[in-house]
């Protein structure tokens, strides 16, 4: 993986894949990590976002001052009746993949690119067919444990499949375990870089028992109705053994605020509500102990980096269900807790009372999640990309 080819002058890359940011940030860390890499050795990147003009990337990907533009793409709606598949949005959403690929093919075959790099979402597809058929070289990144709905499609055509996790790699077709390599998930760099006394200076954590474990709970931007509910049911039993950050979502803020105030005060001062983390996130995770949150590859890819000992509560409705698989590949290593379907109160406090009461259980755990976390996984699916576009 180190030996990467003499780096271009100009590299020219196609990126495809969105829609949600598991699958945009990772491509945006690639990006900026092999713009690095060839600024470093004196070349340039020329990169072209292939995505969908209603996805995560159609704002990210100008911001970040990379060429944009879209084409026809048709989403499956899955359901687990093989008949509701073949539902009428369905059908009229597949008429439009031969016309995204059409597309899709002449913006390959204008731009010549030396790698296509697709991240996954159903966008991703046209722009991968459109690879093999203009002869490009196509590398597939894979953020969850099993190959999503478009990359299990685009498997065949591609030159490499980077995938984030050794327990992967039995789960791939057989006819492409050899083109595969483990990468990890790229994760933004600054994550790693939190310190836990400015998270409470910039949040006003003052009250904070620092003898007592952190704990952040976190539903995403927009918070997890399931999440704040346990949480909200268990507070008052929480905040006895440690203090708690829980960023619930803009839109819940009033309502458990309404919640919080019937605490005692000396439970309050240990209690921070907010509905976004935004800037601060990474000192707010070196702060943390112990972390509940639902169980994206993203997410997961940034604690185990970190090492965070985590209560996960994945969401049921994830596509393929993959973020129910996360959870449990890293529960059955003692690297993480899964709490898999109805998640009760008391689920909720038989899973944390041993990281809350014991640190040496709190330690352990963060040592088998660390073991699975690859904070240099941007350089790895970097050095991907660089040796598909040499072959041989």
């Amino acid at each position: 993986m180190n030996s990467a080819p003499p780096l271009p002058r100009t590299f020219r890359l196609i990126v495809t894949g969105g829609g949600t940011g598991g699958h945009t940030y990772p491509a945006l860390t690639a990006i900026r990590t092999l713009r690095a890499r060839l600024a470093a050795g004196g070349g340039a990147l020329d990169v072209l976002w292939i995505g969908t003009e209603d996805g995560l990337e159609a704002r990210v990907a100008p911001a970040e001052g990379i060429a944009f533009t879209t084409v026809a793409t048709g989403k499956i709606r899955r359901s687990s009746n093989p008949l509701k598949m073949v539902s009428p949005a369905n059908v009229r959403d597949m008429a439009r993949v031969p016309l995204g690929v059409a597309q899709a093919r002449k913006v390959v075959a204008d731009f010549k690119p030396d790698v296509v790099l697709a991240t996954g979402g159903y966008v991703a597809v046209p722009a991968g067919l459109a690879a093999r058929m203009c002869r490009r070289p196509l590398v597939l990144h894979e953020q969850t444990v099993r190959l999503g709905l478009a990359n299990r499609r685009l498997a065949g055509s591609a030159t490499r499949i980077a995938v984030s996790s050794e327990s992967s790699l039995p789960l791939l077709p057989e006819s492409v375990r050899d083109i595969a390599v483990v990468t990890g998930n790229p994760i933004r760099p600054e994550v790693l870089t939190g310190h836990p006394d400015k998270a409470v200076g910039a949040l006003g954590l003052h009250a904070f028992d620092r003898r007592l474990p952190t704990v952040y709970v976190t539903g995403g931007a927009q918070g997890a109705q399931q999440i704040n509910e346990v949480v909200r049911d268990t507070l008052p039993w929480l905040l006895e053994r440690a203090n708690v950050i829980h960023q619930c979502g803009p839109a819940n803020v009033d309502g458990l605020r309404h919640n919080a105030a019937a605490l005692p005060a000396e439970l309050a001062a240990r209690y921070h509500l907010a509905g976004f983390v935004g800037p601060e996130l990474p000192d707010v995770l070196a702060l943390a102990d112990v972390v509940i949150s639902r169980s994206g590859a993203g997410t997961l890819a940034e604690l185990t980096a970190l090492g965070k000992p985590a209560v996960f509560i994945p969401l049921a409705t994830s596509a393929g269900n993959e973020q129910a698989h996360n959870a449990s590949h890293l529960e059955r290593s003692g690297a993480a807790v899964a709490l898999l379907g109805e998640v009760t109160p008391d689920a909720l406090r038989a899973a944390t009372t041993p990281l809350l009461t014991d640190p040496a259980q709190r330690a352990a755990m963060s040592d088998r999640a660390r073991s699975h976390g690859r904070p240099d996984a941007a350089d790895r699916l970097v050095d991907v990309i660089l040796s598909a576009a040499t072959p041989g």
